[in-house]
């Protein structure tokens, strides 16, 4: 760009090329980008700039607002119209490219590897109101045994770990139960905190991963029964799992399995409200039965969420859900933002794998 030529553009092109090939060869992708060029990847970003005391996307953010400005003042001080327009198309096409070369080889690419669903074996079926039933009495009774350690009483758990120590506490879990499904631990990705806070869910966002920087973010503002989930979801994403029902399922293995309480509870909390949702939009009446049921510490503590939600309102929320969807669509997440709601099915088909094995 800055010496006259195409070459980001050029490179971007390349990598759609590349890119093209790997849709085709998604055992050659997941062998030579995800399970080889990636976890190198990984390692230089956590042995480098995430050692930095606050988010790298700031750097990053300031970095494109600095080269914009160089691109204003360029066009200003270019004569002629025509060398202008020049000048502007070609900084766009290379601005595209360059954004293009580094999605792809910095983490992209994980987009066409094999499903994780598909290298466990997994076969996820939708649930009839009978078999989703007896799943939520199975989380309900899990959450009843598993609260107590965390509260005695019935009100609702609203205490706040310190962040940097749930960070490492879910990290360590990730460490300690990412081999049970066959993926690649290596690095030391971090999720931290983005501010201001609240800014992201106005945005409709929770949490993202960001490939350009190598690190996730999640919104100060969530409830502390949020969070564990959350970074345990984001952490999936750290290590090259694209897919978002994917990134929740290895997030509720992971809570699952954990030795904390917290990080158990809040994966099966966190299972229970998309069981709950399938649950109303097939039937209303059963939903408003099994609710009654709940204890009345899960169910004050649903609520505390429920309140937390509420008290931020995104400000483009169907823009966010439809330009989330259009972007998982053509990355090859087919069911776009439904992936999110597939935890149910792969849970159920993780068991039943468990029980054949």
């Amino acid at each position: 760009m800055i010496k006259g030529n195409w070459t980001w553009g050029i490179l971007g092109f390349l990598t759609l090329v590349i890119r093209y090939a790997a849709v085709h060869y998604p055992a050659k992708t997941e062998q030579l980008y995800s399970r080889t060029f990636f976890p190198v990847i990984r390692n230089f970003i956590d042995a480098t700039v995430s050692r930095l005391p606050f988010p790298t996307f700031y750097l990053f953010l300031f970095s494109v607002v600095a080269v914009g400005f160089y691109v204003m003042y360029r066009t200003i001080q270019t004569i002629g119209w025509s060398q202008k327009i020049y000048f502007i198309l070609r900084s766009t096409v290379n601005g595209l490219g360059f954004l293009v070369f580094f999605f792809l080889v910095l983490w992209g690419y994980n987009y066409q590897r094999i499903p994780i669903f598909e290298q466990l074996s997994l076969d996820p079926l939708p649930l009839d109101e009978q078999g989703l039933l007896q799943e939520m009495t199975l989380t309900k009774n899990i959450l009843s045994q598993v609260r107590p350690n965390l509260r005695q009483d019935t009100s609702a758990i609203e205490d706040s770990m310190d962040y940097l120590e749930l960070e490492d506490l879910v990290r360590t879990e990730v460490s300690n139960n990412l081999y049970v499904l066959g993926l690649n631990y290596t690095g030391k990705p971090r999720t931290r905190e983005f501010y201001p806070s609240g800014l992201m869910r106005q945005m409709g966002i929770y949490g993202i991963y960001f490939p350009f920087t190598g690190e996730s973010y999640i919104d100060p503002s969530l409830h502390p029964l949020e969070k564990p989930f959350t970074i345990a979801h984001e952490m999936a994403h750290s290590y090259g799992v694209t897919d978002e029902g994917e990134a929740n399922f290895i997030a509720w293995v992971i809570c699952s399995n954990s030795e904390s309480y917290l990080l158990q509870y809040t994966g099966q909390l966190r299972l229970l409200r998309y069981q709950l949702n399938d649950l109303f939009r097939i039937n209303p009446e059963a939903y408003k039965s099994f609710v009654a049921t709940l204890p009345s510490g899960v169910k004050n503590d649903l609520s505390s969420i429920r309140r937390n939600m509420l008290s931020i309102q995104p400000l483009f929320s169907e823009l966010s859900r439809r330009s989330n969807d259009i972007y998982l669509k053509t990355q090859g997440v087919k069911a776009g933002i439904q992936s999110y709601a597939e935890l149910p099915m792969l849970v159920v088909a993780w068991r039943n794998q468990l029980k054949g094995s």
